[in-house]
C-alpha cells in the first residue's frame, strides 16, 4: 500500500506545482485551490507512504516523479523546452527512481 500512496502523492505533488505555475499566470479562487488541494494531498500521500517505507526511499521517489511529472507537463502544456539533454536528464531522473524502487 505504500508504494501505491507514494504514486498519488507524487501525482498530487505534479497538481500543487501546476497549480503555482497558474497563480502566478492568473491569481483567482481556482489556481489557489489547485495549489493548496494538490500539495495538501502530496504532503497527507506522503506521510501514508512514510509509515511503510523508509524516508529516504519514499523522498526521492517523491521528488523524482514531482520533477519528471512537472517538465513534462511543462512541455505538453506550457511550452517549456522539448531538448534532447532536458528530456535525457528527466530520463535519468526517472531510472534513478525506479532503481531505487528495485533495491528496497
Amino acid at each position: 500500500m505504500g508504494w501505491i500512496f507514494l504514486v498519488c502523492a507524487g501525482i498530487f505533488e505534479v497538481v500543487g506545482v501546476t497549480g503555482l505555475n497558474l497563480i502566478l499566470r492568473n491569481k483567482n479562487i481556482f489556481s489557489f485551490a489547485v495549489f493548496v488541494l494538490g500539495l495538501g494531498s502530496s504532503f497527507t500521500f506522503l506521510s501514508l507512504a512514510m509509515q511503510s517505507l523508509p524516508m529516504g526511499t519514499a523522498y526521492a521517489i517523491w521528488t523524482g516523479i514531482g520533477t519528471v511529472g512537472s517538465g513534462v507537463v511543462g512541455i505538453l502544456f506550457y511550452g517549456e523546452s522539448k531538448s534532447l539533454a532536458r528530456v535525457v536528464f528527466m530520463a535519468m531522473v526517472l531510472s534513478a527512481a525506479i532503481g531505487l524502487k528495485l533495491i528496497s
